[in-house]
């Protein structure tokens, strides 16, 4: 399997877990409730959190692997 590839369907599946964690983070958020996914509690703006960074980043590396693939 071509090293794209692999790294494809990784990127695929990071991206996916980083914005299903933010997701459930934000939700708890909107409710006014805690969030029990290990979230930082600390942390008064979801869009200030670990998890919205690592989903943004996992996302962007995931379009540069599939541009890479495309050209």
């Amino acid at each position: 399997m071509p090293v794209l590839k692999l790294q494809f369907f990784v990127l695929l599946g990071g991206t996916l877990f980083a914005w299903y964690n933010f997701a459930s983070e934000f939700i708890a958020w909107r409710k006014g409730k805690k969030c029990k996914t290990g979230c930082p509690t600390n942390v008064k703006n979801p869009f200030l959190s670990p998890c919205f960074g690592g989903a943004v980043f996992f996302t962007v590396a995931f379009i540069l692997n599939v541009l890479l693939m495309r050209g």
